[in-house]
């Protein structure tokens, strides 16, 4: 039996207890296994100082234990929260943290409550067959992912730290094993209201949506129903994550519903991967195999979970099952529209557009189209367009193109809409600069870093983590992660760490 962890040293802060005070069936307790010889591998200094909390107080070896789940904080009850799922479109009735746990929530520098979780730290009371633990490359990819989106302004569970266990585990092959601590600003998922709506056990549903609104409180303060309100804040934040994963070309991979958090943070990074050529059937997960998550998918999956969540609500909304359903309704019948608008508004910013003319959606999806038949690599041709605003003289064409002609025409009519825009000539420029980012974490150079650190070389790892976390930085130092890759070493399938 593992030893039981000892206390953290007081130079990190206590941690609430708000989750693992809600009763039994929300969760169960979970002691975390004993790393062997637990090894800090990367620290979020700049996360540190948004929790409030100075990264220098602790050695190396004090946050390795902290991390790793071997000293927890004075007071720390770690638990395993439950949920279900929607996986693949079939549903799970019970899933919950098979290899995760909730060691509490911390308040961060401007007042807000986010939790801590740690991946990867042994097994819990829902792992069923698996191992509990997280190898090396998935908590890596995750740290740098998630990092990555952070750094382009999409919500986004954040990475804390990762530790290096001591310790091998199996999978396909024998991988060293890790774990990642990462910071949401809750766990709460729509499997969540699954797992309780499957049970009908309304109490505990009523106390997860209360829950839930004080966590993330609703935009739409004057909802004359808080649970209304619960479901109509779920529609906004989806719409406006998931056009932002649209305009940056991220593809989630498992956009299941216990991958959809309630706070509107992308949560959980196994599969994902970025386009490099645009392509909207273009799939990724080595376990989609009939595109389901299609990154042109996206926005239909995320309605297609969000009426999962307004199932679970009915009961909440109303006693009469018809009034439940009407209130409902029009509240999922906005979410095309919303994510639509969010959708056109990043587009327009990264064309340089700031204003809104019937024109611009055909304008947008003409040149989308233009380049689905080019293969055009999605970063490098909005890149391009960035330089042509700023730059008349710059060739027409985005490199490699075949069709010169068809896109003259597209470009022409791109700059007779520039000239409608407000402000100096070189004002698109400047937005399409902050709104179209130089590199993402391309997926092959993401592989070759995680390669090298399975073989005990962190540093191609680190460079690369320094470069996607200063997305809209030209710098030549970082040029060689800015190029698409060779036909040798496209990747074409990702995986799942379990």
């Amino acid at each position: 039996m593992a030893a039981h962890p000892q206390p953290a040293p007081l130079a990190f802060p206590a941690l609430e207890q708000i989750y693992a005070h809600l009763p039994r069936g929300f969760h169960a307790p979970v002691t975390p296994a004993r790393a062997p010889a637990p090894r800090l591998l990367v620290l979020n200094t700049a996360l540190c100082r948004d929790l409030g909390i100075d990264p220098g107080a602790l050695t190396a070896q004090a946050w390795a234990g902290l991390l790793s789940g071997n000293r927890l904080p004075r007071g720390t009850e770690p638990v395993a929260m439950a949920y279900a799922g929607h996986q693949f479109g079939q549903f799970v009735p019970q899933l919950g943290d098979g290899r995760a746990l909730l060691l509490g929530e911390i308040w961060d520098a401007d007042g807000g409550l986010r939790d801590l979780h740690l991946k990867g730290a042994g097994r819990t009371p829902f792992s069923r067959t698996g191992d509990g633990r997280a190898a090396l490359g998935p908590v890596l990819r995750e740290y740098l992912v998630s990092e990555a989106m952070h750094a382009l302004g999409i919500p986004t569970t954040r990475a804390l730290g990762a530790v290096a266990t001591g310790e091998t585990v199996a999978r396909d092959t024998p991988q060293p094993g890790a774990i990642l601590a990462r910071v949401a600003a809750s766990h709460i998922r729509v499997g969540t209201f699954e797992y309780f709506a499957a049970r009908q056990d309304i109490p505990a549903l009523r106390q997860l949506a209360d829950l839930t609104l004080a966590r993330h409180p609703p935009r739409e303060a004057t909802e004359d129903h808080p649970y209304r309100a619960l479901l109509a804040s779920a529609v906004e934040r989806q719409a406006r994550l998931v056009a932002q994963w649209m305009c940056v070309g991220f593809v989630h991979g498992v956009m299941n519903t216990d991958n959809t958090a309630l706070s509107g943070e992308t949560l959980d990074y196994g599969p994902c991967a970025f386009l490099d050529v645009y392509r909207p059937g273009a799939v990724f997960s080595s376990i989609d195999h009939h595109g389901r998550y299609a990154y042109g998918n996206q926005p239909r999956m995320a309605e297609w979970n969000l009426t999962r969540l307004a199932e679970c609500l009915l009961p909440l909304m109303d006693p009469d099952p018809q009034r439940a359903v009407d209130r409902v309704m029009p509240i999922l019948e906005r979410f095309p529209e919303r994510i639509g608008d969010y959708w056109l508004e990043g587009m327009r910013r990264k064309l340089g557009l700031e204003g809104a003319e019937a024109e611009d959606a055909p304008l947008i999806r003409d040149l989308l189209e233009l380049m689905e038949r080019e293969e055009a690599d999605f970063t490098l041709t909005f890149r391009h367009l960035t330089t042509l605003a700023g730059d008349p003289e710059h060739p027409a064409a985005p490199p490699g193109w075949s069709r010169g002609e068809a896109f003259a025409s597209w470009r022409d009519r791109w700059q007779r809409r520039l000239g409608r825009e407000p402000g100096d000539a070189a004002r698109p420029a400047r937005i399409m600069a902050r709104a179209n980012p130089v590199r993402i974490p391309r997926n092959h150079r993401l592989e070759q870093a995680l390669e090298s650190a399975r073989a005990g070389n962190l540093g191609p790892f680190m460079n690369l983590l320094e470069a996607v976390t200063h997305p809209f930085e030209d710098r030549p130092q970082w040029a060689v992660f800015d190029t698409p890759p060779e036909p040798g070493e496209r990747v074409t399938r990702t995986f799942c760490g379990t």
